[in-house]
Order: C-alpha cells, then structure tokens, then sequence
C-alpha cells in the first residue's frame, strides 16, 4: 500500500481487525520511508460497478461518491455514523446483487431515498431537493405533500 504521505510504495500493517459492522477489515499501517502511520479498510467486492449517467456518460460507481452524498444529506441530523455506514453498506450490496455490472444512477438515487426515509426524514428530504432538482418552492411543497410530510401549522389554515 503506498504511503499518503511520502509516496513510498510500501507500508507494514501493524494492527489488523474487523470493523464494527464487520463489511470490512480496519488494517493501521506504518510506513518504513517517513515513519507516517495511516489506516486503510479492505471490503469485499463482488463485481466492478459502472454507473449510467443521466447524460448517457459512464462512470466506475465509488462508494466514497455515495458516502459523502449521504453526509451531505445527513449533517449536523441525530444520526449514529455507524447507523450511516450500515446503510451505506446496505446499499452497496443490494446494487452488486442485482446481477448488473451497468446500473443507471436513478436506481442508485431511489435506493438511497428510500433508505433516507426511513432513516431520518430531514435527511430524506435534503437529498431528494438535490436529487429531483426542485427549481422552485412550488415543486418542492407538491413532493413534501406527495410524501406525506407537509404535517406542520400552515396545513391547518
């Protein structure tokens, strides 16, 4: 493993153990050149993942692209990270097992709202505003009464 720090492309683990939800193993790493220390998570991987893009683009799906769109969306929210990981996790193996090596990015986007929603509702409904790309108040009030959410004192008038 090349060090982050250096670029010296040999480390020694010096501590190896399973995360907390068990996807992945937790390995600390030294660096012989500079001395840095760094920790690295080795996943399974069933099947290279390629995402269609609305544009007809291709790209390589990266877990990393979809950890931070969640973070994104559930920022400074009551939320467990490792509830978060877990789910990201969740996601990850739901997409390699649906027998597709090229999935659309919508798939990708409704597998995560639906998550989202029962995860946590402000959540939910940050990431839908970026994923339906509401343009006005108006688009976004008709997808919170679509989705049941629109429950506070201005229904009541």
């Amino acid at each position: 493993m090349r060090c982050p720090f250096c670029g010296h492309l040999e480390s020694q683990v010096k501590d190896s153990r399973p995360s907390e939800d068990g996807a992945a193993i937790r390995r600390r790493r030294l660096c012989p050149e500079c001395g840095g220390r760094f920790t690295t998570f080795e996943r399974v991987q069933l099947r290279e993942l390629t995402i269609l893009k609305r544009s007809g683009r291709r790209t390589p799906f990266e877990r990393d692209k979809l950890a931070r769109s969640i973070a994104i969306a559930t920022r400074k929210r009551p939320i467990e990270p490792d509830r978060i990981e877990k789910m990201i996790s969740t996601i990850v193996r739901q997409l390699e097992s649906m027998g597709e090596t090229e999935l659309p990015s919508s798939a990708v986007g409704e597998m995560v709202m639906k998550q989202l929603k029962v995860l946590d509702d402000v959540a939910y409904v940050r990431y839908a505003s970026v994923y339906r790309d509401f343009r006005e108040a108006g688009e976004f009030a008709t997808f919170l009464g679509e989705e049941g959410l629109s429950e506070g004192p201005e229904d009541e008038r």
